[in-house]
């Protein structure tokens, strides 16, 4: 697959050192790697050794016949501590030049702000998805996945510990290896104080009804869009439910036909600006959610050896504990839901 990416350079200068304001660079936005040249002051040269590009010294360093000095970093995007973020269609890499007479902490004389924007490859899939955390075999040797991500949904989830009110992004995956093409579903899930289920145990239901958000219905829960279909995200708003213990997600994942839904096989989330419950996967057949205030068992009901239950695997994701911070409590109508677009 040809990589294709296009880049944009957004700088921001902040000068703290009015005797090395007529400094300049130049910054290319490579492929994998960038590349800062700086011309700097005559009374720069003999410091070049704390001249930075995030926390790297000049690749090279030379002095011009004018006395002035020139650095240049030529690195690794992934180097550096470049900061790296994915949002929408754009992957956008983030740091600062900067001179620093002294060590950190102490703020840098000089700081530039580098930022190289590439339009995210077609196809391109976050490297997150073959993780080996919370995984299992299901049947047919298929392989589910469920983890915890982080706030831009670019990786794996550095806490477990989540304010009341706040969002938990959370997601499941099936491998689709040598198989036909699979659609995951996430038919119930359940929060609970125990890695096992049990008949006393206590717990909060999250999706029922086989495949129906209901935490979306009473809280801000959402799925978000998908990116393939093998694969859903569950944007779960933190519940009051064992405030403050560990709490575990139980969930039956069924990987499923993509081409064909009904009323046990679906993925339906409540719509607070419409009032109603929308299919995620073709909101034209919404129609099959409607049970969800209700109950979605077929009329008639079928032989147990005649019912396509697709492959299900039971998981659990846990712990994570849930604590108490009234000020991330948001209303419904103010909640920004991240982008998450087809494609990715």
């Amino acid at each position: 697959m040809s990589l294709l990416w296009q880049c944009a350079i957004v700088l921001a200068v902040v000068v703290a050192a009015a005797s090395a304001a007529n400094e300049d660079f130049n910054v290319d936005c490579e492929k994998h790697s960038i590349k800062v040249t700086w011309k700097v002051s005559p009374e720069l040269v003999e410091h070049a050794a704390r001249l930075f590009l995030g926390h790297c010294v000049p690749s090279t360093f030379s002095v011009l016949p004018t006395g002035e000095g020139m650095a240049t970093f030529h690195y690794n995007l992934n180097g550096c501590a470049i900061k790296k973020r994915v949002t929408g269609k754009k992957h956008i890499y983030s740091t600062s030049l900067t001179y620093r007479p002294n060590q950190k902490p102490k703020p840098a004389a000089i700081s530039h702000h580098i930022k190289c924007v590439y339009i995210r490859p077609e196809g391109w899939i976050p490297p997150f998805l073959i993780p080996a955390y919370g995984s299992a075999e299901g049947h047919g040797g298929l392989v589910f996945h469920m983890a915890l991500l982080n706030e831009d949904l670019t990786g794996l989830a550095k806490s477990s510990l989540f304010p009341l009110g706040s969002f938990i992004p959370i997601w499941a995956a099936v491998d689709q290896k040598d198989h036909q093409p699979l659609l995951l579903l996430l038919e119930e899930c359940v929060a609970a104080t125990t890695p096992e289920l049990q008949s006393a145990s206590l717990v909060y239901p999250i999706i029922t009804n086989k495949g129906c958000l209901a935490d979306g219905k009473t809280g801000n829960s959402r799925f978000l869009p998908r990116y393939h279909s093998s694969a859903i995200l569950l944007y779960l708003q933190s519940f009051k439910f064992a405030l403050g213990e560990e709490v575990y997600i139980h969930c039956k994942l069924v990987a499923w036909d993509p081409e064909v839904f009904d009323i046990e096989k679906k993925a339906c989330h409540y719509i607070k600006e419409t009032g109603g419950w929308e299919l995620l996967d073709d909101p034209s057949q919404s129609d099959l959610c409607k049970c969800c205030d209700s109950s979605c068992k077929p009329r008639l009901k079928r032989g147990v050896d005649s019912e396509p239950q697709g492959l299900v695997q039971n998981s659990v994701l846990g712990p994570l504990t849930i604590v108490e911070n009234s000020e991330t409590r948001i209303p419904s109508e103010f909640v920004k839901y991240p982008t998450v677009e087809q494609g990715w």
